[in-house]
Formats: C-alpha cells, sequence, structure tokens
C-alpha cells in the first residue's frame, strides 16, 4: 500500500467513524458537565479540545472523500487525525494514572474559577466554588474514569485512522456483512450509489 493507492470502503468508513466516536465523546463530555454536574479539570479540557478539532477535521474528511480528494490527502489527514486521537489517549493514560496514583498529577491542576467583579459577592462566590482536581477522579464508569475512558476511546479512535491511512480494501467487509444496509448508506454518503 501506498499513499498514491485508489481510496476505499475503508478509508470512506474509517474518516466516517473518526466524526461519529469524536462527535459522540465530546457530546458525553458536555453531557456529563451540564447535566451530570461533574466539572472538568485542566486535563479534561485538554481531552475534550483535542475532539472538539476531531469534529471539525474529520467532517472535512468525509467532505473531502465525496469530492474526490486525491488518495494522498486523504490517507496523510486520516494519519493526522490518528495522531491527534493517540495525543488524547496519551493525556487520558496520564491523568488516569495519577488518579490511581501510579505517579504524581500536574501540581497546579484545577479547574479555572472566574472572579466576580462585585466585591460583595466575592467571599459568596469563593465558599460556593469547587475546585476540580486532576489527580482524583469525580466517577467511575467500570471502574474506569472519564481520563480513562477517554484514553481507552481514543486509542479506538486512533486505531481507526490508522486503519484508515495504511489498511486495504475489505478491512470493514465483516461489519458490512453483519449490517448489509450499512454498505448502502456508506455508498449514499459518499455519492458511490
Amino acid at each position: 500500500m501506498t499513499l498514491t493507492t485508489p481510496l476505499s470502503d475503508t478509508q470512506r468508513m474509517s474518516a466516517l467513524l473518526l466524526f461519529l466516536g469524536s462527535a459522540f465523546i465530546s457530546l458525553c463530555s458536555l453531557g456529563f458537565e451540564h447535566i451530570g454536574g461533574f466539572q472538568p479539570c485542566q486535563l479534561c479540557y485538554i481531552q475534550r479540545h483535542t475532539h472538539y478539532a476531531m469534529v471539525p477535521l474529520a467532517a472535512i474528511l468525509v467532505l473531502a472523500i465525496r469530492l474526490k480528494a486525491p488518495a494522498p490527502f486523504v490517507r496523510l489527514m486520516l494519519l493526522a487525525l490518528s495522531g491527534l486521537m493517540f495525543y488524547s489517549a496519551g493525556v487520558g493514560v496520564y491523568q488516569a494514572g495519577a488518579e490511581w496514583e501510579f505517579w504524581m498529577g500536574p501540581s497546579d491542576c484545577t479547574n479555572t474559577v472566574e472572579i466576580t467583579n462585585n466585591a460583595a459577592n466575592l467571599l459568596q462566590q469563593l465558599q460556593q466554588t469547587e475546585l476540580i482536581s486532576c489527580s482524583v477522579a469525580q466517577m467511575r464508569i467500570l471502574g474506569l474514569s472519564f481520563g480513562g475512558w477517554n484514553a481507552v476511546l481514543s486509542s479506538i479512535l486512533g486505531a481507526i485512522g490508522l486503519v484508515g491511512a495504511f489498511g486495504r480494501d475489505g478491512i470493514f467487509g465483516f461489519v458490512f456483512r453483519l449490517l448489509p444496509f450499512l454498505k448502502g448508506w456508506l455508498d449514499k454518503l459518499y455519492g458511490q450509489a
């Protein structure tokens, strides 16, 4: 396989999965914050921002494939997006390890506090503000904290990006056999049908 090998369903599916996966992770993190009331720390923001960047970049890639972008551009973009996801996974591993006390977390890692301009409300605001440490898991789901889950999901997305960048046609064939309608949707999305 070279950069100029023609695109196939492997690249089309990888780009779509990168978009959908990061959109899902972004929506979940916003939901946990705004609906669940979990406040993010600074490491959480770093991980979120990689997914916030990933959503439009992957959407551009999906559009580029639909518009018949050159294979080298698509494969290099998949490789870059894969790198972005592995970076996010690395930050998640660092945070999860600090939460499990495998290593020290950053000493200056807490959420930011916006100070009110009204001096009368300052004391009340300081009493109500809860600082969130990067080294303390706010919640664990199936044994993993938010940082741990980000490490797992971002690693999966990073692997999907690598498969898209270097994989041959037919890698997602088992998915199309299990869900035959998916191939038709993929063809319609990319204008193949």
